[in-house]
């Protein structure tokens, strides 16, 4: 039979936990075996381009799953806004978080890198909102990561000063209007590109007032994460709607944001 790579590839993982032998097949090249540990299980036919492999009694083993890039960098960035010290650990290591590490270190937060465990880092908090580091526009570079606009573009609205936030073309294609609108219903003053809705983000921050905010978006499940930081610093409590239609209420948990109403 015919295979893409992804199915090939759930097939080699499903075949050892069979009852009998199991034989795949498909274009050259499309699977490679690499692990010494079930070379035994498996039997390559050059001439049919198969791979015929044989059932093993079990697997054992301990597998660590590498960090969350959502978690890794809301982690971080709630580590910048706390009191103290923070040691943050299993963090993934990808571009997103290193956007992140990057737009912490040129906002003046301090963070200790471990030198033997690029997973691991110890942030110290600001005690509040995220100031600019000087009386210039700081302008943040963040990729295409979106775990790291959409939060920062919320959090920084909390401080004072001048930021743009921007990143790699592909990231100026990423609708933020939804969260944009919410952040002005809070009183910000932030903009986004109006034809595209999408970044460079403009904030000229000088705190929250507060207020009701409507997360429209049927994909405001980071948004409303977004909003919902920003508003633990207002003058006033926040309440935060959002559409019915929204598919991940469910997924949304602040109880430990005491200050936001939530409706929807």
């Amino acid at each position: 039979m015919k295979l893409a790579t992804a199915l090939t590839s759930f097939f080699l993982l499903a075949a050892p936990l069979t009852s009998s032998a199991f034989t795949v097949g498909g274009s050259r090249n499309v699977v490679q075996a690499s692990s010494s540990a079930l070379d035994m299980a498996w039997v390559v036919d050059e001439e049919t381009n198969t791979l015929t492999v044989t059932p093993i009694k079990n697997l054992d083993g301990t597998v660590t799953l590498p960090g969350s890039k959502s978690l890794s960098n809301r982690c971080l960035l709630l580590a910048a806004l706390s009191h103290g010290k923070t040691k943050v650990e299993n963090l993934l290591e990808s571009d997103d978080i290193r956007y992140m590490l990057d737009a912490l270190d040129q906002m003046k937060v301090p963070v200790e890198r471990d030198p033997s465990d690029p997973t691991t880092v110890i942030v110290t908090g600001q005690a509040g909102p995220i100031n600019a580091p000087s009386d210039e526009v700081c302008e943040l570079f963040l990729g295409n990561a979106g775990t790291a606009m959409r939060p920062l573009a919320a959090a920084l609205c909390m401080g004072e000063g001048k930021f743009v936030l921007d990143g790699v073309p592909r990231m100026r294609e990423r609708p933020i209007a939804d969260l944009i609108d919410g952040l002005k219903q809070l009183g910000a003053d932030v903009s986004c590109v109006e034809e595209t809705g999408c970044p460079p983000v403009t904030i000229n921050a000088n705190g929250l007032s507060g207020g009701n905010v409507s997360i429209k978006s049927i994909t405001a499940r980071g948004k409303t994460n977004a909003a919902c930081i920003s508003s633990i610093k207002s003058l006033h409590p926040s309440g935060i709607h959002q559409w019915k239609d929204v598919f991940s209420i469910s997924f949304i948990s602040f109880d430990g944001f005491s200050r936001c109403n939530w409706r929807y």
